[in-house]
């Protein structure tokens, strides 16, 4: 069954996209009690299995019913383009315990027994303090499980952002949500999103926020309950090569590339097939990032780069005339 989100003339001015590293350590959790979500990360799996393992999740698996609702409390909208987990768990501690507390109730409601379960019992006596041990949970899993990998994870995130936000300028948005996911329809200025239940909800204003995220595929969320802002969390792209090694990557570059810009710099412009930061490309190539660097700066200052802050970061990309030089055809 369809959930339907109805835009208004205001919606189409307060749409934005945002990278959640809370929704991320969330999806994370999730991921690791649903095989079917983990076809992408086998290799991240066999390496963090068995530190994955020794987490105690159980109580955030409580709160993930599948199908049914996950207290949106615990994992709100993104609060900026581009929050840190801190600013992010910082804003889950502070939520409010009677808000928390129903929408506890309701996510138990949708797995059988749990309400009469002795843990749900003390939650629901008590959810201030049930606020500050999922808190807690939700910062072990962020620090143990994504934080490591966060570099990567963020460039792929963020590349995603740059992708997308282009297609929009170019098709604009009616054009564009299909074109994310195969789940989301458009017409005449309502979203229709296949997913499990129906839903409707008028934006009334708020907009909406577009949020990759590399965890949550196959899957797509719809929207958040009212307070919360409409969000839509989507497969990232690109999460296919996300975890395949280095391996040489500059032995991609042909010997032509090479010995025209040294194989430092063919390397991270090889490398550049989504746009990246210094860091996510100094992780990628193995590298010292003061050596990648100098080598963004004089692959950009030759023109073969663009660079463009996105929050905090920067990300480089190629220019059509980097693009001929990795392809071979300048």
């Amino acid at each position: 069954m369809p959930s339907r989100l109805h835009f208004g003339e205001d919606d189409f001015l307060r749409c934005r996209f945002a990278v959640s590293p809370l929704w991320e350590t969330q999806e994370v959790v999730r991921m690791l009690k649903r095989p079917e979500r983990q076809g992408y990360h086998a290799h991240w799996l066999r390496r963090m299995g068995r530190v994955a393992a020794g987490l105690d999740l159980t109580d955030l698996w409580l709160l993930m019913p599948q199908p049914g609702h996950c207290p949106d409390w615990l994992c709100p909208p993104p609060i900026g383009p581009a929050a840190t987990f801190e600013e992010e768990i910082a804003a889950v501690r502070a939520s409010d315990p009677q808000a928390a507390r129903a929408d506890t109730a309701k996510s138990l409601a949708d797995t059988p027994g749990a309400l009469d379960s002795p843990r749900a019992r003390e939650w629901l006596r008590n959810p201030a303090r049930m606020i500050q041990h999922l808190s807690d949970v939700m910062e072990e899993a962020w620090h143990t499980l994504v934080a490591p990998d966060w570099p990567r994870l963020r460039a792929l995130l963020e590349a995603d952002v740059a992708f997308h936000s282009r297609r929009l300028a170019e098709v604009g948005l009616g054009g564009l949500l299909p074109e994310i996911s195969r789940r989301f329809g458009w017409r005449t200025g309502t979203l229709t999103v296949e997913f499990r239940g129906e839903h409707e909800r008028r934006l009334g204003g708020q907009g909406l926020v577009l949020m990759p995220s590399v965890f949550i595929w196959p899957d797509v969320v719809s929207t958040f309950e009212p307070p919360w802002q409409p969000t839509l969390a989507y497969p990232a792209r690109g999460i296919g090569g996300l975890w395949a090694e280095p391996a040489a990557r500059a032995d991609r570059a042909d010997d032509v590339l090479v010995r025209l810009l040294g194989r430092g710099r063919a390397a991270v412009l090889t490398a550049l097939d989504e746009p990246a930061t210094t860091s996510a490309l100094a992780h990628r190539l193995s590298l010292a990032p003061s050596s990648v660097s100098a080598h963004l700066t004089l692959l950009r200052d030759a023109g073969l780069l663009t660079a463009r802050r996105y929050g905090h970061q920067v990300l480089y990309e190629r220019t059509p005339l980097g693009m001929a030089l990795v392809s071979g055809d300048g």
